[in-house]
């Protein structure tokens, strides 16, 4: 069963993912499935524009941290593994569910179309990425946006290192990335995260509603204009970067502190990372 639904309104794709009893998590069946909805939509010629939207007042919470705490799927795990030892962490599990998230993002960003995200609620971490590497984002006012990879000890991925200096500038990304705030909706408009900020009751349907009349414009001059946007950005280095950030967070999840983030996590505890555990 899957936990991606795929729905038309006239020419304008939505993509919902429902998994709101995980936060709207991915292990890897829900990102391999992300990954399926998201090249369909961006390759089919009928629709014109797409929406990525989370279920129940979630966005995306990122990776499955149960799923990775479990160990993946070992059978999937063999091609991550081949030729190669084993070695002994978490950082397969993680590389297992980015390849796909990553090959999505690679998509929205090729699509000659626009991605909108439409964010209620929490997006953290990899659902953070995912949502900065939408060409649009719109956010409910009771929307929040965390970069959050530093409470389990990661380094980032899904896009967030390359898009946040792009949007922010270095000074903002580094604030995000060594004080980690919770930015909220209002907040989020103030840095130019999102482009627009709009009451609870009613967002789907206006998030719907501009789809729509993006939809209704002259669709091949408007996916040209984002693929030249894109070029003068340096966006056509995206995929080289996705490929250092899967690289650095899997090397960096088969490491002491991340056993311990996970740990903390899974116990409601704040984090001893470094030299504080060693020092107990």
């Amino acid at each position: 069963m899957t936990s991606i639904r795929v729905e038309r309104e006239g020419a304008v794709g939505i993509i919902t993912i429902a998994r709101r009893e995980r936060f709207n998590s991915l292990d890897v069946q829900t990102a391999r499935d992300l990954r399926k909805a998201g090249l369909q939509c961006a390759r089919d010629k009928d629709l014109r524009a797409v929406i990525l939207r989370g279920e129940g007042g979630v966005f995306c919470s990122g990776a499955d941290l149960k799923y990775i705490r479990d160990g993946g799927e070992t059978a999937d795990l063999a091609y991550l593994q081949e030729g190669r030892p084993a070695r002994g962490g978490y950082g397969a599990s993680f590389q297992q569910i980015l390849e796909y998230i990553h090959s999505t993002i690679s998509e929205i960003k090729r699509a000659p179309k626009p991605f909108i995200a439409a964010v209620d609620g929490i997006a953290a971490a990899g659902g953070f990425g995912l949502a900065m590497a939408c060409d649009l984002v719109f956010a409910s006012e009771r929307a929040s946006f965390e970069w959050a990879y530093g409470k389990t000890g990661l380094t980032g991925a899904e896009s967030s290192t390359f898009f946040l200096p792009r949007l922010l500038g270095l000074r903002r990304a580094m604030e995000l990335v060594f004080l980690n705030p919770r930015l909220d909706a209002k907040t989020a408009l103030a840095w130019t995260l999102v482009n627009r900020v709009s009451p609870v009751e009613g967002f789907d349907a206006g998030v719907l509603e501009t789809a729509r009349r993006i939809a209704a414009g002259p669709a091949e001059a408007l996916g040209i204009a984002k693929n030249l946007v894109q070029q003068a950005a340096g966006v056509d280095r995206l995929d080289f970067h996705l490929d250092r950030e899967i690289e650095a967070l899997s090397r960096i999840a088969d490491g002491a502190d991340f056993a311990e983030g996970l740990a903390s996590f899974f116990e409601k505890r704040p984090p001893e990372f470094g030299a504080e555990r060693r020092a107990k």
